[in-house]
């Protein structure tokens, strides 16, 4: 088991005994995840706070239900998914562009083009731009990229938060960079 297993163990053990300050423990540990993956996905602070706080009500209702089959912050990850995609359903609000199509399906295993989104981030002016084509996006593309390039989390964990096959996911990833690299070309004269 790794240090980090072990140590989601100890926590997960620690709340369920109903340590003292074992579950404020765990919700200052994850809560930023939380946050990202939720504010992203609606992108209105007073709903995002309300669906942070049912995410943690729901870990802490099902936490003995937690079988370390994924990290801690996996499963954390995969209830505020699920918590906000229902919340979105509720509203009728789009969650995938319904114009994604599969025309680039040969290409998709080569998700790493040109485009450095890093590096284009570091920079103010394209920044600036940037940020407004990411926040144009649909909520699961906007919610995916973001998770990938901008908190490092790997395929495989946003498969295990999403739900979706890591083809899918590298989809996604692939045809958000196409357009974005659309919306930026004509704006700041990115060569992407």
């Amino acid at each position: 088991m790794t240090d980090d297993r072990a140590d989601d163990r100890r926590l997960v053990e620690a709340v369920l005994a109903k340590k003292p300050g074992a579950f404020e423990r765990l919700v200052r540990e994850h809560q930023g995840l939380c946050w990202h993956i939720v504010y992203r996905m609606v992108r209105h602070p007073e709903d995002a706070r309300e669906l942070c706080q049912d995410t943690f009500l729901r870990v802490h209702q099902y936490l003995s239900q937690y079988r370390y089959e994924s990290s801690l912050k996996s499963w954390i990850g995969r209830i505020a998914y699920t918590v906000t995609l229902r919340h979105l359903q509720k509203k009728h609000v789009a969650v995938v562009d319904i114009g994604d199509d599969e025309e680039h399906g040969a290409m998709l295993e080569n998700i790493g083009d040109d485009f450095n989104l890093e590096a284009a981030w570091s920079d103010h002016q394209t920044s600036t731009a940037l940020h407004e084509a990411i926040e144009a996006l649909p909520p699961l593309q906007r919610t995916i990229l973001t998770l990938y390039h901008l908190d490092e989390v790997s395929i495989p964990e946003i498969s295990q938060i999403t739900g979706l096959a890591g083809g899918t996911i590298k989809s996604h990833l692939f045809r958000t960079r196409l357009r974005l690299r659309d919306a930026l070309e004509p704006r700041i004269g990115v060569s992407m």
